[in-house]
């Protein structure tokens, strides 16, 4: 079964937050200051993000890009079908 690519995009992005968030949370100091963990983990999942997720997040646009723009596309050849 394969995933769809906005799905998988959607997934890694917040792994990407999430792993390095509870891994500034194992420190005493993120603990007491947990917005700043926040922050520190959202920054970190940025970079990541933009780093490693490339193709998953053209895969993604690809997709959606073809959802909007293929109906009409579909909907000419029948049109042109039946009028022939």
């Amino acid at each position: 079964m394969k995933l769809p690519p906005l799905l998988v995009y959607t997934v890694l992005r917040l792994l990407a937050f999430i792993v390095p968030l509870a891994i500034l949370w194992l420190f005493p100091i993120f603990r007491e200051y947990w917005w700043l963990a926040a922050l520190f983990a959202a920054l970190i999942g940025m970079s990541i993000s933009l780093l490693f997720l490339r193709t998953p997040l053209s895969r993604a646009s690809r997709d959606i890009y073809a959802k909007r723009h293929g109906t009409r596309d579909d909907e000419d050849v029948e049109d042109a079908a039946t009028d022939q």
